[in-house]
């Protein structure tokens, strides 16, 4: 171990280490899986005298899941029907991935335009499928529009205002989280034009104008590789911090946004653990927000890799994919090819999603008239049938972290 801070000595008591083969990384994930997705249920069925029924049979099928695994989606989808098909048929969560940037819905000063992405919006809704608003604004200098790039520091301060009333104010109760300055971390182009707090005010000024949904704070590199020191999780914390500690921004809800774009090698998954680790010191939610990694022979086995390190965290609560099917423009990760068959990368994750869902289960209740089964986290519909009569009960069903496995449905036939 070593530390590039000369007056930092570091002692270590009876160290050791040994390396983990895959497979017992595997295991290890695998029984994290168990431990934080998933909770056992348990079922009486009685009669209705409340004497056990013996041999009823209960029927569970889940109706959704859980844990909010969702792909980015791109204009296209407005005019693509297969394209349409290919992702309603897979995912209820989203983020645009350009259209409600400043640069797409303001291309020209004072000519507003949310034409597309209020379009993608009802896309949404129509089809139940939520939403992350991404973004408000974006430090780095590169992706500003064209027009913002010469103001002078005045101007530049009233047309910041502008846009962030107008999106913040145009999708407050419509998006189930908002990225407020995105990759602030590594740039910034708003504090050099406007003073080292500039993008604490835009988190105080999103959260007065949207005050009931998650602001994250969202980077890249800070998982993903260990030599961008800029993005590191310790001074992600800084960042974070510095944020919090603005007046303004008390009763905020943070949340920790994690991009997750690796690069074509095989991921350091023990230096994307050991950030998480300390990320979730916090108590903040993270998520994964834009996972993708860059091809190689191996890229499939990469990206499960990636995808189940993720999913096996305790604190991570969603991820987003920013990838998706060829006809779209997904060139990197892609999931499907022009005629949407699946890749081997959409494959692997097709396989997860099958993977981290409940399939239908079906149970018999035993001489106590008990049914134990264990559940991804989820919703659920339930039906319990009388052995003789086909009586049968339905019921809705909602399973979550911290559901008390000391609970017993109580189920009582009349027939």
């Amino acid at each position: 171990m070593q530390s590039k801070n000369p007056t930092v000595e570091i002692w270590a008591d009876s160290l050791s280490l040994q390396p983990f083969t895959k497979k017992q990384w595997r295991s290890h994930q695998d029984k994290s899986i168990e431990r934080v997705r998933k909770s056992r249920v348990r079922f009486q069925v009685t009669h209705k005298n409340e004497t056990a029924l013996e041999g009823a049979t209960v029927l569970i099928k889940q109706t959704n899941s859980g844990f909010p695994f969702g792909c980015g989606i791109n204009h296209n989808i407005l005019t693509n029907s297969d394209y349409q098909k290919w992702f309603l048929s897979r995912f209820k969560y989203t983020t645009f991935t350009n259209e409600m940037k400043w640069y797409s819905t303001e291309k020209v000063q004072g000519q507003e335009n949310y034409t597309i992405s209020d379009a993608m919006l009802k896309f949404t809704k129509e089809n139940d499928i939520s939403l992350r608003g991404h973004n408000i604004f974006w430090d780095d200098p590169k992706y500003q529009p064209e027009w913002v790039k010469s103001l002078s520091p005045e101007d530049l301060q009233k047309a910041a205002d502008k846009r962030i009333n107008s999106v913040v104010s145009r999708y407050k109760g419509e998006v189930i989280a908002w990225d407020v300055v995105n990759e602030n971390v590594h740039f910034h182009f708003f504090e050099d034009k406007l003073g080292v707090n500039a993008s604490s005010v835009y988190y105080s000024t999103a959260y007065q104008l949207d005050p009931k949904t998650i602001m994250f704070l969202n980077e890249y590199n800070t998982i993903e590789y260990s030599g961008d020191e800029a993005a590191s999780p310790a001074h992600y914390l800084q960042r974070l911090g510095d944020i919090l500690s603005f007046p303004g921004t008390y009763g905020i809800l943070p949340a920790i946004g994690l991009q997750g774009h690796f690069g074509s090698g095989q991921p350091n998954i023990a230096y994307m653990r050991s950030g998480l680790d300390l990320l979730a010191e916090t108590k903040f939610p993270i998520w994964i927000t834009e996972a993708s990694n860059d091809p190689h022979p191996n890229q499939a086995e990469y990206f499960e890799d990636i995808l189940r390190e993720a999913y096996s965290h305790r604190a991570v609560e969603g991820i987003i994919m920013f990838s998706g099917p060829a006809q779209a423009g997904f060139n990197k990760t892609t999931l499907a090819d022009e005629n949407f068959r699946n890749t081997p990368i959409g494959d692997v994750v097709d396989k997860l999603i099958y993977e981290w869902g409940t399939g239908p289960q079906k149970a018999i209740a035993d001489s106590s008239g008990i049914v134990d089964i264990l559940l991804h986290h989820g919703d659920y519909d339930v039906t319990v049938i009388h052995p003789l009569t086909n009586f049968s009960k339905t019921m809705k069903l909602s399973v979550r972290r911290g559901f008390s496995q000391e609970t017993t449905i109580r189920v009582k036939m009349h027939a």
